[in-house]
């Protein structure tokens, strides 16, 4: 089932999202929805508060990416970064932030401990396109968009954009989910 993006100004995304304690039927379900709604919108990475559930999961797929084809796609659950190396600055988007990109600078290579799709314990190291992605990720899931990493005198490029996601004014070929905006008291 395709699951509708939450956007910009919902405040899940804000919020530090709560660890799984296992995986049932219903995490599953939830995990291959992600996957189907990543897809659908043309998405490497997708975290669950990014389609309203305040969970430590997330999903991600880069074999679409050249040098990257050989990559399983992954379901990340409770993940805990141990250790990173390195330095790297790269253009990055985010579908609940459609419409925008800015640099930002990540490190390079992560350890990561974390539990996969059967919640099996795994500690692996990633580097390049995987790396960023999973800390793209785990920011959703402790209420970080890529939109604050971006330098402050770079954010001003992205401001007028981030004013219109805020007011619901949303550009995006996939389904997406608007938190109600609150009506002007008074004209401006």
């Amino acid at each position: 089932m395709i699951l509708p993006i939450t956007i910009y100004s919902d405040d899940i995304l804000r919020q530090r999202a709560k660890p799984l304690k296992g995986v049932d039927a219903g995490v599953e379900e939830l995990v291959a929805s992600m996957f189907q709604s990543m897809r659908n919108a043309s998405g490497i990475g997708l975290a669950a508060p990014q389609v309203g559930h305040s969970l430590r999961l997330l999903v991600l797929d880069v074999s679409c990416i050249k040098n990257y084809e050989h990559e399983e796609p992954m379901a990340v659950i409770n993940p805990y970064m141990l250790s990173v190396k390195g330095s790297c600055e790269m253009e990055e988007g985010c579908l609940s932030v459609p419409g925008v990109q800015g640099d930002v600078v990540r490190p390079s290579v992560i350890m990561l401990k974390y539990r996969n799709e059967h919640f099996e314990e795994k500690v692996g190291e990633f580097s390049g396109m995987v790396a960023r992605v999973l800390q793209h990720e785990i920011d959703h899931l402790n209420g970080t968009l890529f939109v604050d990493r971006v330098p402050k005198r770079h954010r001003r490029k992205i401001q007028k954009e981030l004013t219109a996601l805020a007011s619901g004014v949303v550009n995006a070929s996939y389904p997406v989910a608007l938190r109600e905006v609150e009506p002007l008291s008074h004209p401006l």
